[in-house]
């Protein structure tokens, strides 16, 4: 700050500030001292001190605020002093994966090849899903290829020669590169993996992104658009949305989050009402009871293997405001957007509200003459268990 202050010609002795929030430059200087050029910045004159605003910003506090937030802070800014990672190798066997996934509490791993000597891609639970539709085929048949295949086999006949480069990101790119490579490949992990030693450092999702926004975001200007409702900002799904109902069989479920590519289902009654929601997060119960030999189930029937407390359905109205949907949903996955009567009309995911709050209007003239960088000699201790 005093290099800035020096190059924009203010007295450098004097007490400065500098505010991330309003993006402004405080000295405790008279009026006029230092004579900052009047070209780069506007000057606000006050009985105490001089207050610099860089010009490229916009005069309005409010515009682009998130996105000049996510930009201005790293991806490493949201890794854990320490935190453990499961890293699978592709030799590994498919049905030890997935009981490893259930016994270390998480719903993912990056997949290292040894012969590579990289890591390859990520083992998630709709990877689960995909082999249980794919194979399944009476409660009497074993499923051979989830007691048997390795994850490098897996990959082989799902993929089928298409491979693609795992999608990553360093840990010094910008939150906001984190957040559009996240929507713009459809994606709801990306690795943290370091461009030095090749370590992933950790996994990024939404709901982390959304979290570390909340934390902040009482001190940063309140932007107009948070008081408008869902429906004014058309935020959310509201066509063709995919239910279930409770006599629908597991393996139906399956099958439609397979084919329409959706991370939850809403199960409804006769009259179309939200009686309780099934995710793809519920699929795993069945690795975790092994029950998933018998597919032909009903959905109530398989959610009553819920591991962790079931608080109900997360619901919300379409005359809610933007504010109030992101309270609620920072500590969920979705919300279902119902009407008076408790009809399902829509979803909310978490990928909508980061899309609504960061890229929608995107701002690329944002200011890079202020940058504050917090340089650490290493990054974090990440606890690593490697399974093969």
């Amino acid at each position: 700050s005093q290099q800035f202050l020096q190059q924009e010609g203010v007295n450098q002795h004097c007490p400065v500030s500098l505010s991330l929030n309003d993006h402004t430059l405080i000295s405790d200087a008279a009026p006029g001292a230092g004579g900052a050029p009047s070209d780069t910045h506007a000057v606000k004159e006050s009985p105490q001190r001089l207050i610099i605003t860089p010009s490229c910003f916009s005069p309005d506090p409010e515009y682009n605020v998130y996105t000049r937030f996510m930009k201005s802070h790293r991806c490493y800014d949201l890794v854990p002093t320490s935190s453990k990672l499961v890293v699978f190798d592709t030799s590994l066997q498919v049905k030890k994966a997935f009981f490893a996934l259930v016994s270390n509490g998480v719903r993912a791993a990056p997949l290292w090849d040894s012969k590579k000597q990289c890591f390859v891609g990520m083992l998630t639970i709709t990877d689960f899903i995909n082999i249980l539709h794919r194979y399944y085929k009476s409660p009497l048949v074993q499923i051979y290829e989830l007691e048997e295949h390795k994850i490098e086999t897996w990959r082989e006949v799902y993929l089928q020669g298409s491979f693609k480069p795992l999608v990553s990101i360093s840990p010094n790119a910008s939150l906001y590169d984190a957040v559009s490579s996240l929507l713009k490949n459809k994606i709801h992990r990306l690795p943290v993996i370091d461009p030095l030693t090749g370590n992933t450092l950790y996994i990024l999702t939404h709901k982390r992104i959304l979290k570390f926004l909340k934390l902040f975001i009482s001190e940063m200007p309140k932007p107009a658009f948070l008081s408008q409702t869902l429906e004014e900002l058309n935020i959310g799904t509201f066509e063709k949305i995919a239910v279930v109902r409770a006599d629908t069989p597991l393996y139906t479920a399956l099958g439609i989050f397979v084919d329409q590519r959706v991370s939850a289902l809403p199960v409804v009654d006769d009259k179309g009402r939200v009686v309780d929601i099934y995710s793809k997060f519920d699929v795993i119960n069945l690795a975790a009871e092994k029950t998933y030999n018998n597919l032909d189930v009903t959905v109530t029937k398989a959610l009553q293997h819920r591991s962790q407390y079931f608080e109900g359905v997360l619901t919300c109205h379409r005359h809610e405001t933007l504010e109030a949907i992101i309270n609620r949903l920072v500590e969920v996955h979705r919300l279902v957007v119902v009407d008076e009567q408790e009809v399902v009309k829509g979803i909310v995911s978490l990928s909508d509200i980061l899309q609504a709050l960061v890229l929608t209007n995107g701002d690329e003239g944002v200011c890079s003459r202020i940058h504050i960088q917090t340089c650490r000699d290493d990054y974090n201790s990440t606890l690593i268990l490697y399974i093969v």
